[in-house]
């Protein structure tokens, strides 16, 4: 199977509960950290997944229609279940031919792709990896 993946881990520093007054120093939370999955610093990887144009052109609106449907309910799914993140498409036309990007709650790629295969689109061949 070809696939076109980018995927990354990114950290995310910022766990850190911020005090009322803006002139104070925030402070580093360990207990939210802990909860959310951080280490010692605050810091949290996650999986980027950059999605393209599959190989598959679907003229048909209804179709095409069903099928963000479909892949639109699978965001909503891998969000309810804490998977995803962030998802949301480019608006703008790139010479890389991005389509999109979902911000997985992983540091796993192996796990990521398996999530993101869980998508209609992705599976129609209508967006790829």
């Amino acid at each position: 199977m070809k696939t076109n993946a980018i995927l990354v881990v990114l950290l995310f520093a910022g766990i850190f509960s911020f005090a009322q007054k803006t002139t104070e120093k925030p402070k580093f939370n360990q207990e939210l950290a802990t909860k959310l999955g951080a280490d010692q610093y605050g810091m949290k990887a996650y999986t980027i997944v950059m999605l393209t144009s599959g190989s598959t052109k679907i003229d048909d609106k209804a179709k095409m229609g069903e099928l963000m449907k479909g892949h639109l309910a699978n965001i909503g799914k891998l969000a309810d279940e804490g998977k995803i993140i962030v998802a949301g498409p480019f608006l703008e036309k790139n010479k890389e031919n991005y389509r999109g990007m979902f911000i997985f709650n992983t540091k796993s790629k192996q796990e990521a792709e398996l999530w993101v295969k869980t998508d209609p689109a992705v599976s129609g061949r209508s967006f790829q990896l």
